[in-house]
């Protein structure tokens, strides 16, 4: 019997679809593997490249530039004002890759290559980095046509001094950040500044903004002032000021106006000055407002003041007679001397003619706290309360410290230090009737921003009949005859002060002064001329500081629409 012979089964044959669907199993496992490589790739072992794409375009919180206030005088001039400008910063890991470029930035930004080297060394971990502040509008436009990687353009805002030298020591200047470092720009920068706000962005590679994303804090723009100083004045004061202290080749000066009733500070000039938009210019000895930062001995200044106490005490009137023969008073070893012996004269000519020996007469009649408080209640020692950047109080000695020499020496102006608003602020009170007016950098009607109590000297007929007095320093035989003015009836005193030295008063050194009120008739100014050490010609108040007044104030008053006064 035969077997049968073994057939295999049929295969059945592969499907299409099936086979279709196998394919597609193996590709989704390769792209899987691949993906899953690539994962590990770029995590592990080349974290580089995702860093890269990550600053390349990601959130940044950027800075809203607060704008600065501007400053302006009483007439809405305008003496300080900030414009856009653009800063360059890096960023220096970027920066790095563009080494072969460096020349050309640094020579459009006239800066060494080496510079630029010196800005980043230590700084290449950080993302942001100054390398010039405040560059010109030219200078940025030439700089984005460069294209740097890691170089970039931020807005801010440059101060500019549109009025230069004639307001620098009054207005004082901002830093590279904006924030002032003298003069008004110091004193009020909490009001000025402003606050600065801040909002998130998507930032590109190239530094430019793809979209905000949300602003985080409102900018606060600064708060405009206007000052109480009128910028006509200011330019009439400094222009005669310079000229008086180049004639006589003096080392400075300060010349200081104020309204007598309110005590605005109407102008305030320095020589030499500088200007305030070149940085160069700013060295510690010109920018200082030598007006309430430098002091001073007051001498024959002060005389008024001392008769002012005299009459208060109600032992002296004006037609009271003192002795002042024979011309000079012994107190101890010290003489007190006089220019010539003028006898038996009265208060008024102790003013008109200077008279050291009847001053000193006439504050040793009186109690040491007397006189020490007249000086005091008119200011001297004390800050003015003008919240000025810089200003020193002086120095008026205790009265319990002064013997017959120190209260002699203190009747005619020696012992006691001072500045040239000080001294401005004590002759407004004589022509304010006896009320000491507060010192104002501000217009009246901004006054809540800097507030101060008047306050009562001396009686009204005390101070009026001292104006008489000085009204005699002007007139034809007066010691202040250069300070008249055709029309007006000028009240003033003339001083020239020895200067201290090292080995003590100097014989060749002098401080010509000379203070003064106008219309006499009804004081509106106050106006007081300090020049330090003239060297050619005259030294005299009466001779260097006396003109530099009736030239000042002959333009004040006619601009200011002063009627005249002289009978």
């Amino acid at each position: 019997m035969t077997r049968p012979h073994y057939r295999p089964p049929p295969v059945a044959p592969i499907s299409p679809i099936w086979a279709r669907r196998q394919w597609m199993l193996l590709i989704f496992i390769l792209i899987t593997v691949i993906l899953l490589w690539r994962a590990v790739y770029l995590q592990v072992m080349h974290t580089d490249f995702l860093q890269t794409q990550g600053e390349a375009r990601h959130l940044r919180t950027l800075p809203i530039v607060a704008h600065r206030g501007m400053l302006l005088d009483r007439n809405a001039m305008p003496l300080a004002v900030s414009t856009p400008v653009d800063s360059v910063w890096l960023h220096p890991a970027q920066f790095e890759e563009e080494r072969a470029r460096w020349q050309q930035l640094a020579r459009i930004l006239n800066i060494s290559v080496a510079e630029i080297a010196a800005t980043l060394k230590g700084r290449m971990q950080r993302e942001f980095v100054y390398l010039k502040r405040r560059i010109s509008p030219n200078v940025a436009q030439q700089i984005e046509k460069l294209r740097l990687e890691g170089v970039f353009l931020q807005r801010e805002y440059g101060r500019y001094y549109p009025t230069g030298e004639l307001c620098a020591h009054l207005v004082g200047f901002t830093n590279v950040d904006d924030v002032g470092q003298e003069g008004i720009e110091r004193s009020f920068n909490h009001l000025l500044a402003g606050e600065a706000g801040a909002k998130q962005v998507v930032q590109g590679r190239q530094g430019q903004i793809i979209a905000d994303v949300r602003g985080i804090k409102m900018a606060r723009p600064g708060a405009d002032i206007h000052l109480s100083i009128d910028n006509r004045l200011q330019y009439v004061a400094l222009r005669e000021l310079k000229t008086a202290i180049i004639e006589h080749q003096a080392k400075s000066g300060s010349l200081v106006i104020l309204d007598v009733n309110s005590g605005e500070v109407l102008a305030m000039v320095n020589y030499p000055t500088y200007n305030p938009n070149t940085i160069e210019e700013r060295e510690s000895e010109r920018i200082r407002n030598r007006a309430v930062t430098d002091v001073f001995e007051p001498g024959s200044t002060m005389k008024p003041f001392t008769l002012s106490a005299a009459l208060e005490s109600r032992q002296y009137r004006a037609n009271s007679l003192i002795d002042t023969s024979p011309g000079y008073l012994m107190l101890d070893k010290y003489k007190v001397k006089d220019s010539h012996n003028y006898g038996m004269i009265d208060l008024t000519t102790v003013i008109q003619k200077s008279s050291n020996v009847g001053a000193a007469k006439i504050g040793l009649s009186l109690s040491s706290r007397n006189l020490w408080q007249m000086f005091s209640q008119l200011g001297f020692g004390k800050l003015s309360g003008s919240g000025f950047s810089g200003e020193v109080s002086g120095f008026l000695p205790p009265f319990q410290t002064w013997n017959r020499v120190k209260q002699a020496s203190a009747s005619f102006g020696y012992g006691l230090n001072i500045n040239v608003l000080q001294l401005a602020r004590a002759y407004a009170v004589l022509g304010n009737d006896g009320i000491l007016p507060p010192v104002r950098l501000l217009p009246l009607q901004q006054s809540e921003l800097a507030q101060a109590a008047s306050f009562r000297v001396m009686r009204s007929e005390t101070a009026q009949a001292i104006v008489r007095m000085l009204e005699t320093v002007t007139l034809p035989g007066g010691t202040g005859e250069a300070a008249a003015i055709s029309g007006f009836r000028v009240a003033g005193k003339t001083g020239t002060v020895r200067k201290v030295t090292a080995t003590g008063y100097s014989n060749s050194q002098y401080f010509a002064l000379f203070a003064g009120l106008v219309p006499a008739s009804r004081p509106r100014f106050a106006m007081v001329v300090m020049i330090d050490a003239p060297q050619e010609g005259e030294y005299y108040g009466g001779k260097v500081a006396a003109p530099v007044f009736a030239k000042v104030m002959t333009h004040v008053l006619q601009w200011l629409n002063i009627p005249p006064d002289a009978k």
